[in-house]
């Protein structure tokens, strides 16, 4: 076999482009609209809830998106000890499904998936065509 030389270049405005498509889809990912995670979070009706005090209290901190990460914090004085005891009897007459660790399913579980995709369909829309 003979040899084979190859030489590209690529476009630093592409790359850039690209770049901030995926930061901006790694923000968009967790948004509270419906087809995101956050509104398949709620509508999943996982979250303990007796006053909605919980829920209203998630924000999404984008402040290391750049680093790629993106966090949902529950801010609330109880949160962690909600979620860190699923062995609690919550009640579900307001929240079906409401549990300990309610976020395990999106971040290791069955519907990690939906948040590999919806950032993928993000990130391609955001490209603006570069993305297929």
């Amino acid at each position: 076999m003979g040899k084979v030389k190859a030489r590209g270049k690529m476009d630093p405005r592409a790359v850039k482009q690209i770049k901030d498509a995926a930061v901006k889809a790694l923000e968009h990912t967790l948004d509270a609209s419906k087809d995101s995670i956050l509104g398949d979070i709620m509508a999943a009706e996982v979250v303990p809830k007796q006053t909605g005090e919980l829920e209203r209290s998630v924000f999404i901190d984008e402040s290391s998106s750049k680093k790629g990460k993106v966090t949902l914090i529950y801010d609330t004085p109880y949160a962690r000890r909600l979620y860190f005891h699923p062995e609690y009897n919550f009640r579900r007459d307001k929240n079906r499904n409401a549990q300990g660790m309610w976020l395990e399913e999106w971040a290791n579980g069955k519907k990690d998936n939906i948040v590999k995709k919806v950032f993928r369909d993000l990130w391609k829309r955001f490209a603006g065509g570069l993305i297929r």
